[in-house]
């Protein structure tokens, strides 16, 4: 049976060189394994960006999605793996790094009220 990661979820993603942290947002819908939904995020000008999720799988209390941005005309697909735990989601995000080589990070996210 899958876990019910359905709603949003809030974790903070490390700023670049040490800078301020951004508040992600992840919004997840469980039907049956198939997970959907979207990550919104700051962007540099203020305004939320949002990204719909792609390949969302649920199995047990392990989901896992992508989401692919477009960047100066390139696309880079970040892979989320999570294990739910309580109302924690714990995350492993990897991500292209600069010379191709995955970086992998590890956030928690919590399950929001609102």
């Amino acid at each position: 049976m899958a876990a019910d990661i359905s709603g949003k979820w809030v974790y903070e993603q490390a700023g670049r060189r040490g800078g301020n942290p951004t508040q992600v947002t992840l919004t997840l819908k469980v039907d049956g394994s198939t997970v959907t939904g979207s990550e919104s995020r700051p962007g540099r000008d203020g305004n939320a960006m949002e990204t719909a999720i792609s390949e969302g799988k649920v199995d047990g209390n392990t989901v896992t999605f992508k989401i692919t941005r477009e960047m100066g005309g390139n696309s880079m697909t970040t892979e989320y793996k999570g294990t739910l735990d309580g109302d924690n989601l714990n995350l492993e995000i990897t991500r292209p790094g600069r010379g191709g080589e995955p970086m992998t990070s590890k956030a928690t996210a919590k399950r929001s009220t609102t």
